[in-house]
C-alpha cells in the first residue's frame, strides 16, 4: 500500500508540475517571443537591432528578429525566399523590392536620417576659410554644395586652399568619401543630391539630364578609387583617424556615437545645404513581417530606442529634438536652412550610378 501511495503521489506531483508549466505558458511571461522574423537590413541599422533593449522590447511584443546586413541597392540581387522583411535605407530600393515581390499597399517608413558630412576640425576650418562651408561653432556647420561641386568640377586640391598648409593630412584632391552608389543607399543618395544641385535645382529625369550631369558625378566617384559598400565601415574608419578627412555618413550614426558618450575628438558635422533624407522603408514579405513593420513605427518604446540610435521617427519631431538637446553643438535639432533634394526614379538613379562608376 505504501508503494502504491508513493506512486500515486509521484503521479500527482508530476501532474501538478505539468499543469503549472501549461498554466505558465498560457498566463505567465508575456515577454516570451513567439514569432521569429528573418530580415535583411542596411548596415546602419545593425546596432539598433542588436541592442539588448530593442531585443527585449521586441520579445515583449512576441518577436525574435534575426537580422542580416546588405547594401540597400544590393538587396535587389538577393534571393529573399524565406525572409519576412527587407529593410533598405530609402524609398527607391524599397519600391524596387516591392515591385519584384508583388508587395501591395503603402510601405511603412518608421524613421529617417539626413545625410551629413563629417570632417576633422582642421578640414572644416579650411573649407570655411575658402567659402566652401560656414561654421556655427567648433563642431557644426553647413557645407555649401554648389561651391563644393564647383571645386570638384575644377579638380581643386587641398594645397590650393588657403590655410591648408598647416595640416599635414590635407593633401591631394579635395573630395568627399562616399559608398559605392551601385550597391549602397548613401552613395546613391549622394548622387541624387549632387545631380540636383549640378542641374540648377532640377531633379534629373531625362536622358539629356543624365548626359549633362554624369561627367561631374563620375569625377565625384572616380577620384575615390575603391569604395566601401557600407557607410558603417566608412564611419568607423573616420572615427579611428584613418581615411579621408571628409566622409559622407548618416546623421543617425553621429547621433548614436554622441549618445553613447564617446569622445568625438575634433569631429565637425557639416549639413549640406542641399541634401537628401534617407527614409528607412520596410518591405514586408510576410504577415509576420508586416506586423513587425507596423510595430517599429507605432510602439512608443521602440520609437524611443530608435531615437537613442540617432534616427528621427516619422511624424513627431519632438522626440528627436528632446534627445538631441544635449548635443546641439554637433546636431541640428530642426533641419532649417537645409534643402531636401527630390530623388530621381530608381531607373534614373541606377543609370547615374552606372555612369558615375564608369
Amino acid at each position: 500500500m505504501r508503494r502504491i501511495a508513493g506512486i500515486v503521489l509521484a503521479v500527482l506531483l508530476i501532474g501538478g508540475v505539468v499543469a503549472a508549466v501549461v498554466a505558465g505558458r498560457e498566463h505567465g511571461d508575456k515577454g516570451t517571443a513567439t514569432k521569429t522574423v528573418r530580415i535583411v537590413i542596411g548596415s546602419e541599422k545593425a546596432e539598433f537591432f542588436a541592442d539588448p533593449d530593442v531585443v527585449k522590447a521586441l520579445a515583449a511584443k512576441g518577436y525574435t528578429v534575426q537580422a542580416e546586413t546588405s547594401g540597400s541597392w544590393a538587396m535587389e540581387g538577393l534571393d529573399l525566399e524565406g525572409y519576412d522583411v527587407a529593410f533598405p535605407s530609402s524609398q527607391a530600393p524599397a519600391a524596387e523590392l516591392a515591385a519584384k515581390y508583388k508587395v501591395r499597399g503603402t510601405l511603412p517608413r518608421p524613421f529617417y536620417s539626413p545625410l551629413v558630412v563629417v570632417a576633422h576640425r582642421g578640414a572644416a576650418e579650411v573649407l570655411a576659410g575658402n567659402g566652401l562651408a560656414t561654421l556655427d561653432g567648433k563642431n557644426r556647420g553647413i557645407l555649401k554644395m554648389a561651391a563644393y561641386l564647383d571645386a570638384a568640377r575644377h579638380d581643386r586640391t587641398w594645397q590650393q586652399l588657403k590655410g591648408a598648409a598647416k595640416y599635414g593630412e590635407l593633401t591631394g584632391t579635395l573630395y568627399i568619401s562616399s559608398t559605392d552608389p551601385e550597391t549602397s543607399n548613401s552613395g546613391a543618395l549622394y548622387l541624387a543630391a549632387a545631380s540636383y544641385v549640378a542641374d540648377g535645382g532640377r531633379v534629373v529625369s531625362s536622358d539629356a539630364d543624365i548626359a549633362r550631369t554624369a561627367p561631374l558625378l563620375h569625377k565625384l566617384v572616380s577620384v575615390q578609387g575603391a569604395q566601401q559598400s557600407s557607410s558603417d565601415a566608412n564611419f568607423r574608419d573616420f572615427i579611428s583617424g584613418a581615411g579621408n578627412p571628409l566622409v559622407l555618413v548618416y546623421e543617425s550614426q553621429v547621433a548614436s556615437l554622441l549618445g553613447r558618450q564617446h569622445d568625438p575628438g575634433d569631429l565637425v558635422v557639416l549639413y549640406p545645404d542641399t541634401t537628401v533624407n534617407s527614409d528607412h522603408t520596410v518591405v514586408p514579405l510576410t504577415e509576420n513581417g508586416r506586423g513587425l513593420a507596423e510595430l517599429l513605427g507605432t510602439d512608443p518604446l521602440l520609437r524611443k530606442l530608435a531615437v537613442r540610435h540617432g534616427f528621427r521617427p516619422q511624424g513627431d519631431t519632438d522626440e528627436f529634438t528632446a534627445a538631441a538637446a544635449g548635443h546641439t553643438a554637433y546636431l541640428k535639432q530642426q533641419l532649417t536652412g537645409v534643402r531636401q533634394a527630390p530623388v530621381p526614379t530608381s531607373k534614373v538613379l541606377h543609370e547615374l550610378a552606372r555612369r558615375a562608376r564608369g
